[in-house]
């Protein structure tokens, strides 16, 4: 018997299939100040106890996108180890908060499989669920992965593509029952907006200020702080050899860092809801530098007892090596395919607070 694992292939997957994965993840505090280091995260929530106890949070709420990370990256040993990409992701939803003293785990079935049109390699889709240590769901999401084949000759014949939600109804966003929006007008200070969601209109784009430029050490830490050990962003002796020859950044530190980026126009958001779809368009590595805009999809308010909060529906894009507020970016071609310089499309949820007026 081999005591070491090479990952699953595509040929090993089988539709209905579950896998729960190993490496369970209690998060510390300290984990919370490694993440900020990583991506620049600035929101009170995650980082100021004080703030999060008087919206009624027990202590500071570990991010939604780290406990993202965390739980897809247990899942990558069984679902990526050999992934040639991450393609998209589905109907996400952030269920309950996640604390520091928790710990996560994660459990997945795959729900499709489809050979690609080269014969060597296939797509993989698969629904995650991130559990705590009371066995309480605290996220879900589907995601599509592209899979090497263990053997490119081997023809498997399968297509089987699961019909996936286009988008979250408002009334099945989930809010965290801890939220009281007593003080939120009085901590404006603590965010720095002035604007509440009244204040966003339909069709809006707001181009963030700045841009961060990729560091191999930034991305490294973040993708080992998660535990993620996907070869294509580790093993630069393998990559070199590969199509692009280097190592691909993760493009779950592309989506936090665009994330904190927006921070800068959406102060007020307090937590993503829930992922309506999304997709890595464009391979991301060190050296690029990471510019994001936020586009205003929807904005529905939110029913009894939650109607202190309004929710955003919002696209948010994130481009490599060009400024959205400087260039004009067509997002995609006459022929469908994003422009090179698009890497991100992330259409979410966001909640916000409604205005005290």
């Amino acid at each position: 018997m081999s005591k070491r694992s090479r990952g699953n292939f595509f040929e090993d997957f089988t539709i209905g299939a579950t896998l729960r994965h190993a490496a369970p993840r209690t998060i510390h505090g300290g984990d919370l100040s490694v993440y900020i280091g990583a991506t620049g995260d600035r929101r009170p929530l995650h980082s100021s106890t004080e703030y999060a106890k008087s919206l009624g949070f027990r202590r500071e709420v570990v991010h939604d996108l780290l406990a993202f990370h965390v739980v897809f990256g247990k899942s990558v040993s069984d679902i990526s180890l050999n992934a040639v990409a991450n393609l998209g992701y589905a109907d996400l939803r952030f269920l309950e908060p996640v604390y520091p003293g928790d710990t996560l785990c994660s459990v997945s079935e795959i729900i499709g499989l489809r050979e690609t049109s080269s014969g060597k390699n296939g797509v993989v889709y698969v629904k995650t669920w991130g559990l705590n240590q009371k066995d309480r769901e605290v996220l879900s999401f589907n995601r599509w992965v592209l899979v090497n084949k263990r053997d490119p000759s081997t023809t498997m014949g399968v297509s089987e593509v699961p019909n996936l939600p286009k988008e979250i109804a408002v009334a099945d966003l989930p809010v965290p029952s801890e939220l009281q929006l007593a003080r939120v007008h009085d901590l404006q200070w603590a965010t720095g907006g002035q604007a509440f969601w009244e204040d966003y209109k339909v069709g809006e784009t707001i181009h963030h200020d700045g841009g961060m430029t990729l560091e191999e050490s930034d991305h490294m830490q973040l993708t080992r702080l998660v535990q993620n050990t996907a070869k294509v962003h580790f093993n630069q002796h393998a990559q070199a050899t590969s199509r692009f020859g280097k190592r691909l950044i993760y493009g779950g530190h592309i989506i936090s860092v665009a994330h904190a980026l927006s921070f800068d126009g959406l102060e007020n958001v307090l937590c993503m809801a829930g992922w309506n779809g999304g997709s890595h368009a464009n391979p991301t590595f060190a050296g690029d530098t990471i510019y994001a805009s936020s586009e205003i999809l929807a904005s529905e308010p939110l029913p009894a007892p939650h109607d202190g909060l309004g929710a955003l529906r919002i696209r948010m894009l994130a481009f490599k090596n060009a400024d959205p507020s400087q260039e004009d970016i067509a997002i995609r071609a006459a022929d469908g395919k994003y422009d090179p310089h698009v890497v991100l499309d992330l259409d979410y949820w966001a909640l916000m607070p409604r205005s005290a007026n």
